[in-house]
Order: structure tokens, then C-alpha cells, then sequence
């Protein structure tokens, strides 16, 4: 572990692939990934051609700079990274983001359920052979909205919390009505395909 530690906290490996077929689908299959690894926080994830990453979580009215969604005043956590999709903005983002929380505070609290907006129906699932619980959860203020499907495991001493978000602005606020640069459907479904880029390296 040290040695990868001391080699690269993050590589990026880019790696081409197209195919030659015609139609609707090139888009699809025309895809640029590059592995991200952290090597401190027990992860890769590869990152997919069209979302970039940053390393805060500051971009939402609602979904506040917490280490994980509804996190309240809980501070035992990092937010350690988001994949953006490419073109959000305030009318809609998306967002794959990750936060990590190793002291016994996040390990305690780590599967608890959001006590505010609408309530949260969890259910287990398996991210790369690690058991989680996920929940949904809600929340919508001033025209803003807030919708996120949340991931939740202790696993190698850690709490993983894990969340695909959406969030922003109803665009029939705007006159004239604004576009939005993406279907709620679509961009969770390129959350989806990003999360399944997600290995555990501890």
C-alpha cells in the first residue's frame, strides 16, 4: 500500500475506444475513461468522458458543502470527491459524489436516514461486492429542488457515503422559461453507468 501510496494518490490513465458502427449509438460507444485512484480513501473510480471532477461540494443552494447529503451538523466526514456531469448548471446538475468519514462518530451514524425532506424508503443493495444501504430522499425550497439517491456502508473502518444528486432551479420560474441542458432521466442514468466505475481497493 505504500509503495502506490507514495507512487500516485491520483493517477489518470486515459483510455480510447470506438467502434465503427453508424447511427445514434456512436455517441455512446465513442467513449474517452480515465481510473481515478485513492489510494488514501480505498477507491477508484473510472471517470467517465463526458463528467469532470472536483474536489468540493459547494456548487448547490440546497445540497449544502456536507461531507454527505442531509448530513446536518455532523462534520465527521470529508468530502472527498464529485463527478460533475458535463453542461450542468443552475437550471440542473448532476453530480456522483463521494465523502468519506473515518472517525467512530461516522462509523456510528454512518446508515442513519435523512430526518428532513421527504422521507427516505431504504433498501440494500451491492456496490462492488460491498454491501450498502440506499435511500432516497428529497427536498425543495424557493424553487430549488434537491433530489438524491444515497448509498451508505461502513466498509475498512470507514463510512462511504455516496451520492448521486440533482439538484437546481424549476425552470418555469424563468420568463421566458429556461432550458435545462438535460433530462432528470438521462443524467440519472449517467450516474448510474459512473457509479459502476466504482472499485474498493481496501
Amino acid at each position: 500500500m505504500h509503495r502506490h501510496t507514495s507512487l500516485l494518490l491520483l493517477s489518470l490513465v486515459l483510455v480510447t475506444s470506438c467502434t465503427g458502427r453508424g447511427g445514434a449509438s456512436d455517441v455512446a460507444q465513442a467513449v474517452s475513461t480515465a481510473p481515478l485512484v485513492d489510494a488514501a480513501h480505498g477507491f477508484t473510480i473510472t471517470v467517465p468522458h463526458d463528467m469532470h471532477v472536483r474536489h468540493d461540494f459547494q456548487r448547490s443552494y440546497l445540497a449544502n458543502a456536507a461531507w454527505k447529503s442531509f448530513a446536518g451538523d455532523d462534520n465527521h466526514g470529508t468530502p472527498v470527491l464529485a463527478l460533475v456531469l458535463d453542461g450542468s448548471n443552475r437550471i440542473t446538475a448532476a453530480e456522483l459524489r463521494i465523502g468519506v468519514g473515518d472517525d467512530a462518530a461516522a462509523r456510528a451514524h454512518c446508515l442513519d436516514e435523512p430526518s428532513s425532506g421527504v422521507p427516505a424508503l431504504p433498501s440494500q443493495v451491492t456496490l462492488a461486492g460491498v454491501p450498502f444501504t440506499r435511500f432516497h430522499a428529497a427536498d425543495a425550497a424557493m424553487s430549488h429542488y434537491l433530489d438524491v439517491e444515497a448509498y451508505r456502508a461502513v466498509h475498512a473502518g470507514r463510512c462511504y457515503a455516496i451520492d448521486l444528486l440533482l439538484t437546481g432551479t424549476r425552470p418555469e420560474v424563468y420568463d421566458p422559461p429556461a432550458t435545462p441542458p438535460f433530462g432528470h432521466d438521462t443524467a440519472l442514468a449517467r450516474l448510474h453507468e459512473a457509479l459502476g466505475g466504482l472499485r474498493f481497493t481496501d
